[in-house]
């Protein structure tokens, strides 16, 4: 992709901001208002999104969102606690400004079944919704049984925290307690997974923790691809902030593995003949939408859920909406960012529906800064279409980072990444 210009870039930060002008025109009735609601399960940036946008598009409708937890933790961002950047609690994010000043409805609550024939939702404490309209966004799941020797108990003394939260923090502890001179080996999946760039930057974070504290350390990263999101950059940036500690080993030299010895930390690849013992092991499973969203029948053979990706109405049912992680979204990756313009989305086609006004084709938008290190920034940005039925880039739209960009511009990149995380959340769930 070519050198991002600052207008496109701009252009790409403004395309989320399309949905709230189209929404605008569709107004609901007033014999409808009374009588319409809108529950959204899960309040991560998708759900927490549409939710907000819900009732900044339509504020007499009734929006309820439920969330099992009072305290979410972002993801993107949590690589930064690994390499001693940010602490647990500036990732956490609650509720309250969504209640008392957009107006949406907390049920903090787990959902146990969609009734699809019904339109109800059933929570664990017993209520029961009912919905005109069903926005889920529930994140992802892990497929446990992809590798022999692994299983969810597993997770939790071999963390994948590829959900923040205590794994994060578990898998922080045990770099602490790891020897100098030890080995970190992260097990990257094939996609599509979540935040495609997510693990390279861990791998950057945890070797600027290495650098300052463990100096003899090693990091080898297991692939099961052979290739990954603004590779250049990120090796480019290893080498020149950590030198030969950081090894990437793709699925052809061994990188796929096939079979895991939790009690040494062991894992192997090429039927068994290449091996790679770990001081701290870090495997990130492959993955699937949510639990709920699959057992309502949501999703396909693929474990992702297909969408109309004019408007993320579920392709299995009218009235539900899926958005975020686990829904199939074209050529958009699977990121917080994709999920907050989702949200905005799917917000305005809810909203035109009980007008009875057509959907019309967004733009949708993602960017992905990474941090390699504390003062090196880099970044990918896209703007994306509704065309002949699914979502494609923009040519010319966006782009990445230089690749020959100097000190200065590392650095402001990375300002502008502290930048990106704060008016991001700020717009989820501010």
């Amino acid at each position: 992709m070519r050198q991002m210009s600052r207008r496109n870039f701009l252009r790409a930060l403004g395309a989320g901001g399309a949905a709230t002008a189209l929404a605008a025109c569709g107004t609901l009735p007033d014999s409808r208002k009374a009588k319409a609601q809108v529950v959204v399960i899960g309040g991560g940036s998708g759900g927490a999104t549409a939710a907000k946008y819900l009732k900044r598009f339509e504020p007499s409708l009734r929006v309820v969102l439920i969330e099992p937890n009072a305290r979410y933790f972002t993801c993107y961002g949590s690589n930064w606690y690994l390499g001693g950047l940010t602490r647990m609690e500036d990732l956490e994010q609650t509720y309250g400004a969504l209640r008392d000043r957009h107006g949406v409805e907390i049920i903090h609550d787990t959902v146990t079944a969609i009734d699809r024939d019904t339109r109800t939702v059933h929570l664990a404490g017993g209520e029961q919704l009912n919905y005109q309209k069903l926005v889920v966004s529930p994140g992802i799941d892990f497929r446990y049984d992809t590798l022999e020797g692994y299983s969810q108990a597993v997770a939790e003394e071999i963390p994948h925290a590829w959900k923040a939260g205590p794994q994060t923090v578990t898998l922080r502890r045990q770099l602490e307690a790891m020897p100098d001179g030890g080995v970190f080996a992260m097990v990257v999946p094939g996609n599509p997974f979540r935040c495609p760039p997510g693990p390279y930057e861990r791998a950057g974070m945890v070797a600027h923790y290495f650098k300052h504290h463990k100096p003899r350390s090693k990091i080898i990263i297991l692939d099961n691809k052979e290739a990954f999101s603004k590779q250049g950059l990120f090796m480019d940036g290893w080498k020149q902030l950590y030198g030969d500690m950081i090894e990437w080993v793709p699925s052809s030299q061994g990188g796929q593995v096939e079979r895991m010895d939790p009690a040494t930390r062991t894992v192997y690849s090429d039927g068994g003949l290449t091996r790679f013992r770990a001081d701290v092991l870090n495997f990130i499973p492959p993955q699937m939408a949510g639990s709920i969203a699959r057992e309502a029948g949501l999703a396909d053979a693929t474990g992702w859920c297909p969408v109309n990706q004019l408007n993320f109405q579920s392709a299995m049912d009218p009235d539900i909406f899926v958005i975020g992680d686990a829904c199939i979204a074209g050529q958009m990756p699977k990121s917080g960012h994709s999920a907050n313009t989702q949200g905005k989305t799917a917000a305005a086609a809810i909203v035109r529906a009980m007008a009875d006004q057509d959907m019309l084709a967004l733009s949708t938008v993602n960017t992905c800064y990474s941090l390699v290190g504390p003062d090196y920034g880099i970044s990918i940005a896209a703007v994306y279409r509704y065309t002949n039925g699914e979502i494609t880039g923009v040519p010319g739209s966006g782009g990445v980072s230089p690749a020959d960009a100097g000190p200065n511009f590392r650095r402001q990149e990375a300002r502008y990444t502290q930048g990106w995380y704060d008016s991001i959340t700020a717009d989820i769930w501010g």
